[in-house]
């Protein structure tokens, strides 16, 4: 499958921003899926999951009540809602088909996006 993120920019902080990411060569709902993130010189953080069907979502305590991930199997298309942005939120975001294991290890997952820049002013 492959992955094409898209919807970053520029954003004042307490402002909202919505992610997209389109799947392609394969149907979105074989599977579960994540967003991480990545400042330069730190490791990939976990940000949001969903499993396959939707009803089971999953997010860092960094993002709890302030992000909400979906997807809409029919358009093949995984979505971030991000609300209250911050500061902190500024990062590069990617999207993830998850392929093993659990949702918020990295190396559960082998299909990567691109990335989309989200960088939050103060």
């Amino acid at each position: 499958v492959q992955l094409q993120a898209s919807g970053g920019g520029l954003v004042q902080a307490g402002g909202s921003l919505r992610l997209s990411c389109v799947a392609s060569g394969r149907a979105l709902s074989n599977y579960g899926m994540g967003w991480f993130r990545q400042v330069p010189g730190n490791d990939r953080d976990f940000v949001a999951g969903i499993n396959r069907n939707g009803d089971s979502t999953y997010y860092a305590d960094s993002v709890k009540d302030r992000f909400s991930i979906s997807r809409d199997n029919h358009k093949n298309t995984l979505y971030l809602q991000m609300n209250s942005v911050k500061p902190e939120d500024t990062a590069v975001y990617y999207c993830a088909a998850r392929n093993r294991g659990d949702y918020i290890t990295a190396n559960s997952y082998d299909n990567w996006g691109q990335g989309t820049l989200v960088t939050v002013s103060s």
